[in-house]
């Protein structure tokens, strides 16, 4: 599965692209409004920083404005995908977008119909958000299933997104239900690497070491 970190602030994201694990990058209005940078500027950078897709969002609420605004961003960078809203003038951009040969990432899915109508636009991706989901009392994960049995059924080759991930078990659940690629904010990419058992595990391999008087250099 596929990593991609949630956020437009390009100084977290250089830190974690150091480790090699970092496929992607998502953005949306709100983060990008977190940074206080141009918006243009800072997925110009992020773009170079990152050599997967990075999703930028339209703002515009009508299917005109949405491919005007998308095709605007897709020339920002090669690796942009264009992010639309699941609404039918983000279904019918989409379409277009994606016919003209640019990367579509269709977001705020909540409904494994809202995903067939997604992959039949030729999105390239679909992003199911789980924990807003979990937040009202639905089963974030279940969708996940469900968009996976109806695109392996119909061989459809758009990306499940997991997004609106909440915590690590989020990650582990999103994997094994079949989504292609999860995307998670920096503090939580993060955390995916701790667990107290290794810690104590490391600092018990040091100490034994040490008391031995080696060096490997």
């Amino acid at each position: 599965m596929k990593l991609f970190l949630d956020t437009a602030d390009p100084k977290e994201i250089e830190a974690l692209v150091a480790t090699g694990l970092v496929d992607g990058v998502t953005t949306n209005p709100s983060l990008a409004a977190k940074t206080g940078l141009s918006l243009v500027d800072a997925l110009a950078t992020i773009c170079k920083l990152v050599p997967g897709s990075v999703s930028a969002e339209v703002t515009a609420v009508t299917s005109a404005e949405m491919i005007s605004e998308g095709k605007k961003l897709a020339a920002i960078a090669s690796n942009i995908t264009i992010k639309v809203p699941l609404t039918w003038d983000g279904l019918t951009a989409c379409k277009a977008l994606s016919s003209d040969g640019h990367k579509v990432n269709v977001t705020l899915c909540f409904s494994s119909n809202q995903a067939l109508l997604a992959a039949k636009a030729g999105a390239t991706f679909v992003s199911p958000f789980i924990g807003r989901l979990d937040d009202i009392g639905q089963d974030g994960m279940e969708l996940i299933r469900e968009i996976r049995e109806i695109y392996d059924n119909y061989d459809f080759q758009t990306e499940i997104l997991a997004a609106s991930i909440r915590h690590a078990m989020h990650i582990r659940d999103a994997a094994l239900s079949g989504a292609d690629v999860a995307t998670l904010p920096p503090g939580l990419f993060r955390a995916l690497a701790q667990h107290p058992l290794t810690d104590k595990g490391l600092a018990a391999f040091l100490d034994d070491w040490k008391r031995t008087g080696q060096s490997i250099l």
